[in-house]
């Protein structure tokens, strides 16, 4: 073996240092593009899930419309005087009254007489929002539950109220905030006023009277709606009507759906008795597995027709597909019934169907009847509660006139802005979720993709391998799985004008560049899991070497399950297995022994093979005789690449890397994890092995150009045009 001199210690120690030292490389915008373009068929789904997900539920909330009127209070005047105390003494004076105002016009009082000036068709308007989610039976909620929500806040450094009110209807909303401010003004005036003329006197007495009056003409409407549970009696006829034709409709496509599915199952009988087969009928050879059941049976008898030419009846071969064809043909048998028993189950439940319809077109007809005969007494107290709330309103319209014109001097609150109708809800508010939504995709998107990225720990990019494992990358070896077996284990070795020859020219370059070892020398080629390439990695590195002048042994000691050979069409009677069991005889040139069968498979190449397999090849390769043999072969090659196990499936890496002088790691891609990966180089760092660095295998040329910065593929393809 070998000898590093003085010099090669020197900067393997000096390698040594430089690895143990914290690694400050970090990753670029590329490299996290690259992240996205791995995840972002995980990320988007999850992307869209939460952010639609989101802006549904949000666009779903009930709308609420807002408008607002104002006011303006009047400031108290200043003193003739003009001094700064009186003007301070009116400011304060001001601001008491307007806080004042202020609570008042937020009271329950307050509430309670804009409740009481509603009229019933105002009434109405408030509760039309909550209609639609009435259960059955269920009355409306009153007009204080209605009325909605009322803010009241007065505008900084200024003597203006506004009046504001969130409502479910903009019409409602409008109509709250203006009747607020209406019936404050008239708590001004009444708190204001000491006394009022007679006229207003008999004008308020009647309005009460008036006010009672239609007060019990709704209460008696009210009861005879509940009695007969009408909303009333247009909305009543309106739903029943509308009960009816949905009934009608319903139960015509139940009759047409009973009507087609007894014609397939009279078609379904006609066949059976006639004898045909239910296979011409579209739905039974669409049904389940029947039509897969169906080709495959096809399949069966034309195999047996095959079979039938070559062999007689009690034929294993033919009995076997005989079996076959009786078991297809239960499975099809068996597969029609269930379609049948299907079909008269589906028959069965429209018939059901159809008897329910029916039902509900009758009760729905009666009750179509109902509010037909009750329209006449509901149509009275309709009439009578009409003509109360007109003479009640006509009374204290011509009240509020004459108190307004009596005492409009002494109001110190003016109406400023009347409340329009909101053409828009501000909940839910569309651009707010729009923007929202595409805010959490946007996070969400990248959160998944990048945080995937620091979860899955398996080698992807030549920036796990000189970041996280902390080794150099030799290079990049492209999938080669649409090339055949016989041609990529000897594509250097035959300079194959390919990609793949090229990429395992640029490992050989690397690993001699990253060499501190002079020939001759031995290498070790390994990897983490079975898979990975190693073969066709020591194969091709070998072949390199061999083409560049070197003389080169390929050893194959994978003894548990040799394969070396026949990627070079070769035998495996001889090789380490056979030589050891005849004794482990040595002799001056061994490529000459008769028992390790040594074989030269190109130009400056030879082969030893494994001789076979064994269940204990830790016997052989602990034995003193191998280091030995691997000493002797050293004198006579310049370079020996020996093919291992994997190291994460038996130990015998470890024990063949004590008798090398460099070692190769060989990674998939996306198949081993990085965590075992640096264990396993730590364990032969620690052996004290020269470790040139990690060959990265099995990427797709889209893969390479996007985690690597190896780009020769485009080179390589201009340079030596697309036939290549």
């Amino acid at each position: 073996m070998a000898q590093p001199t003085p010099s090669s210690l020197a900067q393997h120690s000096s390698s040594s240092a430089a690895q143990d030292e914290p690694l400050t490389e970090r990753r670029t915008l590329r490299d996290y593009i690259i992240i996205l373009r791995e995840r972002f068929w995980i990320a988007l789904p999850l992307a869209l899930l939460v952010s639609i997900g989101y802006a549904y539920h949000k666009a779903s909330q009930t709308p609420l419309y807002y408008t607002a009127a104002t006011m303006r209070f009047e400031r108290p005047s200043v003193g003739i005087t003009g001094g700064p105390t009186v003007a301070d003494a009116g400011d304060i004076k001001g601001r008491l009254d307007l806080n004042t105002y202020l609570q008042e016009l937020g009271s329950g009082q307050m509430r309670s007489r804009v409740v009481r000036s509603l009229t019933p068709d105002e009434i109405r308007i408030l509760q039309r929002p909550y209609l639609a989610d009435l259960a059955p039976g269920q009355e409306p909620p009153s007009a204080g539950g209605a009325l909605g929500n009322l803010s009241v806040s007065d505008i900084r450094e200024s003597y203006i109220v506004r009046v504001g009110v969130t409502h479910r209807d903009p019409e409602a909303a409008a109509l709250v905030a203006n009747r607020f401010v209406d019936e404050f003004m008239r708590y001004i005036l009444d708190q204001r006023s000491e006394g009022t003329f007679g006229a207003a006197d008999f004008l308020a007495e009647r309005a009460e009277q008036l006010q009672l009056e239609a007060e019990e003409a709704d209460r008696a409407l009210s009861q005879y709606q509940r009695r007969h549970n009408l909303l009333s009696l247009d909305s009543s006829t309106n739903l029943v009507q509308n009960r009816l034709i949905q009934a009608d409709q319903a139960l015509t496509a139940a009759r047409l759906d009973r009507i087609r599915v007894g014609e397939l199952l009279s078609q379904v009988e006609n066949f059976q008795a006639q004898g045909r087969s239910l296979l011409e009928i579209s739905y039974i050879s669409g049904y389940g597995t029947i039509q897969n059941i169906s080709v495959t049976l096809s399949e069966l008898r034309k195999n047996q027709s095959i079979l039938a030419e070559r062999y007689l009846e009690r034929h294993p071969r033919m009995i076997l597909a005989a079996n076959e064809i009786a078991i297809t043909e239960q499975q099809l048998v068996t597969e029609i019934e269930n379609a049948i028993a299907d079909l008269r189950s589906t028959f069965e439940k429209s018939k059901a169907s159809e008897a329910a319809m029916q039902r509900e077109y009758e009760i729905a007809e009666a009750e179509q009847q109902r509010l037909n005969d009750l329209s006449t007494e509901y149509n009275s107290l309709q009439n009578q509660a009409e003509i109360a709330r007109n003479n009640f309103v006509q009374i204290a319209d011509r009240l509020a006139n004459i108190n307004v014109q009596k005492r409009l001097e002494e109001v110190p609150i003016r109406p400023l802005d009347p409340a329009v109708q909101p053409g828009a809800p501000f909940q839910p508010n569309r651009n707010q979720i729009i923007r929202t939504a595409i805010m959490l995709f946007v996070v969400v998107f990248l959160g998944v993709a990048i945080g995937l990225s620091f979860i899955d720990d398996r080698i992807k990019s030549a920036w796990d391998v000189e970041h996280f494992i902390g080794v150099n990358l030799l290079g990049i070896i492209p999938d080669l799985s649409s090339l055949k077996d016989e041609e990529k284990y000897s594509l250097v070795l035959e300079n194959r004008q390919t990609p793949g020859t090229e990429s395992f020219l640029s490992v050989y370059s690397a690993a001699k560049i990253h060499s501190k070892l002079d020939f001759p020398k031995s290498m070790l080629v390994t990897s983490t899991i079975p898979g990975e390439g190693k073969t066709l990695i020591s194969s091709n590195l070998s072949g390199g070497f061999a083409r560049h002048g070197r003389k080169t042994l390929l050893i194959d000691c994978d003894l548990r399950r040799p394969m070396m050979h026949r990627h070079f069409s070769q035998e495996n009677d001889k090789g380490i297995i056979t030589w050891f069991e005849a004794g482990a005889t040595m002799m001056d040139n061994m490529t000459n022994h008769p028992d390790l069968g040594v074989l030269q498979v190109g130009e400056n190449l030879h082969l030893l093979r494994s001789g076979g397999r064994s269940r204990t090849p830790t016997e052989i390769l602990e034995s003193r005789s191998f280091g030995e043999l691997i000493e002797r072969l050293q004198r006579e090659f310049e370079l020996i690449v020996v093919d291992s196990p994997p190291l994460g499936a038996v130990t015998d890496s470890l024990l063949i890397a004590e008798q090398i002088d460099e070692v190769v790691y060989v990674c998939r891609f996306n198949r081993a994890y990085k965590k075992h990966i640096r264990q396993y180089i730590r364990a032969l760092q620690g052996a004290k092995k020269d470790l040139l660095g990690i060959v990265l295998n099995g990427l797709s040329p889209r893969r390479i150009e996007y985690y690597s910065n190896y780009r020769y593929y485009r080179s390589y393809k201009k340079y030596y045009g697309a036939e290549a």
